[in-house]
């Protein structure tokens, strides 16, 4: 098969034959249809996060499965599937007590060192020399993942349109539900209207948020952000950002900010839009190191919440959103800016890494 493999720091991917990878027990191979570019595997791509090269990234696929490994119930070849970027191994203590979000397994072995969880990646070049898997390795013609991270896509709904589900989309469900809890009425601000961001300001107005600012320092995004239900936006290019948040919502501040990037700018942004008792939720993945100021007397004093939230809980939630994806009432596909072939992947992560794409870029490959 082809895979576009990652070999170094800051140095372009290349499409490469690698041996076919077969599923084992408890595993299913998916021959991948489409995956998202993620701002996750950019860290990756740039040396921001440490991981074993040679390695195939990519953690938003969509597919059909074509391989059943043995001790799988439940799926059969022919099936169509989207994958989410958290592989729940179910058994460890942190699924145990239903926080597969921070499955042990995942981090130890899959994050730590680009394994499965028999220890070894499915992944070779031809001549056995082993390529590592940033989750189930989706910038891929085939694609290996533990069924668990599976789930099928609903009758009449397109497979291009969902790769997204199970990131960007899962990560905003997982924010918004059971980070910041957000109740009909809350007001809300979504600091960096990128991929996450989008579903952010998509997903609130199904939560009952009354008001949904956007914030980015690109106008395109911003007036991508009003087509997903932005009900303001604001550019921190131009005015500063936590005072005319405050000005939108009568000087009170919003009752949730989420930073949805990973940066220093915009976590303060978040931080200081808030409201007395409000929740500043960290959804974007910083480089390793990065640190945020905050005056801990402060924090006392207004009773500020700061909490991070990462990914969402996948057996519990993927099916609730293919299910409003299948009602009409998520449309993932609306986020979705540009669609890239399988021989211009660089080409996707270039864009994203240069702040160029708006909403989502998703890469055909099947």
């Amino acid at each position: 098969m082809r895979a576009a493999v990652h070999t170094a720091a800051n140095e372009p991917m290349r499409i490469e034959e690698l041996a076919d990878p077969h599923p084992r027990a408890g595993e299913i191979a998916i021959d991948v249809t489409s995956c998202g570019a993620c701002h996750t595997d950019l860290h990756v791509l740039k040396g921001e996060l440490p991981f074993p090269v040679p390695a195939v990234l990519g953690h938003e696929v969509a597919g059909v499965v074509s391989e059943v490994g043995p001790e799988v119930t439940g799926f059969s070849v022919g099936d169509r599937v989207v994958t989410s970027f958290i592989m729940p191994c179910g058994q460890c203590p942190q699924c145990a007590r239903g926080n597969e979000e921070i499955c042990e397994k995942f981090f130890a072995y899959n994050r730590g060192k680009g394994q499965l969880y028999d220890g070894e990646t499915r992944l070779f070049r031809p001549g056995g020399e082993p390529v590592w898997m940033y989750s189930m390795g989706g910038l891929a013609e085939r694609s290996v993942t533990p069924a668990t991270a599976a789930y099928r896509v609903p009758d009449g709904v397109e497979l291009a349109d969902v790769a997204s589900v199970g990131c960007s989309t899962m990560t905003a469900y997982g924010a918004l539900r059971h980070a910041a809890d957000v109740r009909v009425g809350d007001t809300v601000a979504v600091v960096a209207a990128g991929g996450v961001g989008s579903a952010l300001i998509q997903l609130a107005g199904s939560f009952g948020a009354s008001v949904v600012v956007a914030v980015d320092i690109s106008e395109d995004k911003l007036a991508n952000a009003r087509t997903l239900g932005a009900t303001h936006t604001v550019n921190s290019a131009e005015v500063d950002a936590p005072a005319a948040i405050r000005e939108i919502t009568g000087g009170r501040g919003v009752d949730v900010a989420f930073e949805a990037l990973g940066g220093v700018p915009t976590f303060e942004a978040a931080r200081d839009s808030v409201v007395e008792g409000g929740q500043v939720v960290v959804v974007g993945i910083a480089p390793r190191g990065t640190t945020g100021e905050f005056d801990l007397a402060t924090i006392a004093r207004r009773k500020l919440q700061i909490k991070g939230s990462y990914g969402a809980k996948p057996r519990r939630d993927m099916p609730v959103l293919l299910d409003l994806v299948a009602r009409g009432l998520l449309r993932p596909q609306d986020a979705i800016s540009r669609r890239y072939s399988f021989e211009q992947v660089q080409d996707a992560y270039d864009a994203l890494r240069r702040g160029e794409t708006v909403g989502r870029a998703v890469v055909d490959i099947g």
